[in-house]
This record gives structure tokens, sequence and C-alpha cells, in this order.
């Protein structure tokens, strides 16, 4: 199956008022022609909170600048046989735990081998519905975070759920390891996210970014670290590693804003609990899966 493959789009968010779109972007990609970003303006490849624009639009502060630098591109989605630890199944979804190193879909650079083609191997039917990048997805993990995922098998059952998320009715508990001691025991990060002005590539709490929070509580201090439980409240991108990184404790293994260890390869974030409504029945459900083997052997490894 070929389908178009979006290419990557680079966010920006607006902390400033009264400036013209084109200046704006002028400044934050100099590398660019005035010339070539009034194309992509006019080629509607730049859009201002999710509309065309044009290049004299003023700006305020919020406006989220959504930028596709190339056009799309054709890739051929194929199934492939990739094994899954498939915790759940029914007629309507998949619940499964996805190891760290998977890409969820296909994206400029991870073109194939991803869960989407595993998942295409096991549930043809996915293919004959929703998003033909996305089929079945209804939320996402990051790369290299483990755990749990739902994937629906139907257009009903996939909206369903989707509700379900928009509506913060669905429980997601992780499992997290931080540098240093965490007090007080447990506690709320109330804090907006947005795109970090000083490095379009990473997340920040900032003034003016979307609201998010964070509730967490210690399950084990362990030596100069400490293994949390925590609960997210809104579904911010990284807003686990934003939010304790802000707070003076950074996650363990992640290299962009934690601290790299000897201890783990990869960030020491565990998707270990998940609660929802079957969109069947409508019963609410609640399952879990234990730490991956590489974060068990990180907790072993480090001294008490």
């Amino acid at each position: 199956m070929v389908v178009p493959l979006e290419p990557e789009v680079k966010i920006l968010q607006v902390t400033e008022s009264a400036i013209r779109l084109d200046k704006y972007l002028a400044r934050e990609y100099p590398e660019l022609s005035r010339s070539r970003l009034q194309k992509l303006i006019e080629q509607c490849y730049i859009k201002v909170n999710g509309c065309g624009a044009k290049a004299s639009q003023k700006l305020n502060v919020g406006d989220e600048i959504h930028i596709s630098l190339s056009p799309p591109e054709q890739v051929s989605l194929v199934a492939e046989p990739i094994p899954l630890d498939v915790i759940y199944e029914d007629d309507d979804l998949l619940l499964i735990d996805k190891p760290a190193g998977l890409v969820v879909h296909p994206s400029p650079g991870h073109t194939a081998h991803t869960l989407v083609n595993a998942l295409l191997a096991r549930c043809p039917d996915l293919a004959n519905f929703g998003d033909a990048m996305r089929p079945g997805i209804v939320h996402r993990l990051d790369r290299d975070t483990s755990g749990l995922m739902i994937v629906a098998k139907n257009s009903a059952a996939q909206q369903y759920l989707i509700n379900q998320f928009k509506a913060r009715s669905v429980s997601k508990g992780y499992l997290v390891l931080v540098k240093g001691k965490l007090t007080p025991s447990q506690g709320i990060i109330d804090a907006s996210v947005g795109r970090d002005p000083s490095n379009r590539k990473r997340m920040a709490v900032i003034s003016g970014g979307r609201q998010a929070r964070t509730r967490y509580k210690v399950k084990e201090y362990l030596g100069d670290y400490t293994l949390l439980e925590v609960i997210t409240e809104t579904g911010r991108t990284h807003q686990i590693r934003v939010h304790l990184s802000a707070i003076g404790y950074p996650v363990v293994g992640d290299p962009v804003y934690g601290v790299r260890s000897a201890y783990v390869k990869r960030q020491f974030v565990h998707a270990y609990r998940l609660g929802f409504h079957l969109p069947a029945s409508g019963e609410y459900r609640e399952f879990t899966c234990e730490l991956p083997s590489d974060l068990k052997q990180a907790v072993k490894l480090i001294p008490g």
C-alpha cells in the first residue's frame, strides 16, 4: 500500500505580539530566504493555529505556527512480522506492551519497522479505516518509552477511545526513575508546557504554553535516585520529562532533558498502568505490565 508520508512538521509557539509572520519566520529561520518563506506561506506549508496565513499577518502571544519545509513524500506501507507483546485483545482493540526503541508510526527517517507495520501484519483490516499512516492509533508513546498502548481495530472503537483521551477519563500511570532524592514524597506539578524559545526541538516550562499537570508519588528511594509513580492529567509532548527536569529531578537516561546514566541506555520511563472503558460494553478495565528487563536491571545496579 502506497500512501503519502507527511513531512515532519515544526511547531513554533509565539511569545510576543504584533510582529508580522514573515518577519518572525525570517528571524527563526535565517537560513531561508524571504522568497522561500513567501512561497511556503502561499502554498499553505505554513499555517497559524491550523489555518492558512498571509505573510503580513500579525501574530499574538500563544499562536502556534506549523511549518512543513518540504512537500509530502510517498511511502510504501507494508505489513512486517514484528513480534508484539499483546496484553489484552477483543473485537475492538489490542492492548500491547510496546518495547523501547519501537517507533509508533512511519515518519521522515522512519519509514519502516514501526508499530504500524507490525499491526498491519497482525490485523490487516486496520488498513481499511482511519488515517492511512496511523491506522488504529489513538495515542502514542515516545520511541524510547516502553509500556502499554491501545490500538483500535475498527473506526467506531477508535473514535470511542479517542473521545476518552480527549475527556481525560483514561487513567495513565508511569514508573519513572529520577536523579536525586525527591521530596516531598508526593505532589503535583502544574506548569504550562510549550516549545522552548531557545531550542525549537525541545519542549519547556514556559508562560503562555499549554496547561499541563503531572502527579507523582515516591515508590522507593534508591541511594541518590528516586523511583516514582507518575500520573499525567494532561498529555503534552514530553510532559513527564520536562516537568521533572523543571523541578530539579531529571529523568535518568534521558539525553534531552535528563541525565545520562551508566545504569540504563535509554530514558527510564515505563507506561505500566492504563485504565479505560471498553468500547463494546462500557466496562472500566485497568491493566498493568511490569518493568522490562533493562529497567529492572538498572534498579538492581543502583547502589543502596
